[in-house]
């Protein structure tokens, strides 16, 4: 199956988002699956990973809601994690089709939390109900502490969201290239071949030309099967359109990498395993589409 390993649905008017600002108007409108089915089919996509990007307990009854749709394989609810008490009772109230893993926005906030002996404790119970974390970490003390995590929690799959935000609008390279190799030392994490809002807005203009040494260097790190391209639809709408972005993002993903089994990991097989995704009938897999080869 071809995957999108990340995407969201929202409706404007039912919840806050604190993180959009006045560079983000074109993001001010409701984004719903019926705007993205006719995107997958036309991209022969069979199913995609419907990501929290509110956090508060009615974000997760709308994600409830949209796990109805065929086309969404997987969901990640939203966890108040920095409060394990009430993050043990979100969980056992969830009732989420298709509940695959749980993150919480946690932007450039310390996570030194992470140590402490309750929330391990929670992180090692998400890790026995075979639920993964995402989480986009981008400062040096953000990155200490999911490693140390990691190493504490060797069950838990973690996976770092937009390749852990590197600075494309700069082109620069350290400390980002040199933190991604110590998360890549960790095998119990993965990462998503995607851009952020934070570089998304700081980014003069869509060129996936200037991805692409970023990518090179996730792959090499990482190798194909903990690898995954995403789309971060509708935010990537703020540079370009789905299927441009897809398919930029598949071919930097695809470049030199003939076997056909790294192929289909980095298009989807990364996140079937990673997520334990369950078979979903998409576009592709009904109509008999292949999906392209960028």
């Amino acid at each position: 199956m071809v995957i999108d390993a990340h995407q969201h649905f929202w409706k404007t008017a039912a919840q806050e988002q604190p993180w959009r600002g006045p560079d983000h108007r074109i993001l001010e409108r409701d984004f719903d699956v019926d705007d993205l089915v006719p995107e997958l089919d036309r991209a022969g996509i069979d199913g995609t990973v419907l990501v929290q990007s509110v956090d508060e307990p009615a974000e997760n009854l709308r994600l409830a809601r949209y796990a109805a749709s065929d086309r969404v394989a997987g969901v990640v609810a939203w966890l108040p994690l920095r409060d394990p008490r009430s993050a043990r009772r979100e969980l056992a109230g969830l009732k989420i089709p298709k509940l695959v893993g749980v993150r919480c926005l946690i932007a450039d906030d310390p996570l030194d939390w992470l140590a402490d002996p309750e929330p391990l404790g929670l992180f090692g119970e998400l890790a026995d109900h075979g639920l993964s974390w995402d989480v986009v970490p981008i400062t040096r003390e953000q990155i200490g502490a999911v490693i140390k995590l990691a190493e504490a929690v060797p069950g838990l799959r973690m996976i770092i969201d937009h390749l852990g935000r590197p600075p494309l609008e700069t082109a620069g390279w350290q400390p980002w290239a040199g933190q991604l190799a110590e998360l890549a030392a960790c095998p119990n994490v993965a990462i998503k071949l995607s851009v952020g809002i934070d570089a998304l807005t700081a980014w003069s203009g869509w060129n996936p030309s200037t991805i692409e040494r970023y990518a090179d260097h996730a792959l090499d790190l990482f190798g194909p099967d903990r690898v995954m391209v995403a789309s971060n639809w509708p935010v990537v709408e703020l540079r370009a359109g789905y299927h441009t972005a897809w398919t930029d993002l598949s071919r930097l993903a695809l470049r030199d990498r003939h076997d056909p089994e790294e192929r289909r990991a980095v298009l989807g097989g990364s996140a079937q395993r990673w997520y334990r995704l369950p078979t979903v009938s998409g576009a592709a897999t009904r109509q008999g589409v292949t999906a392209p080869t960028p």
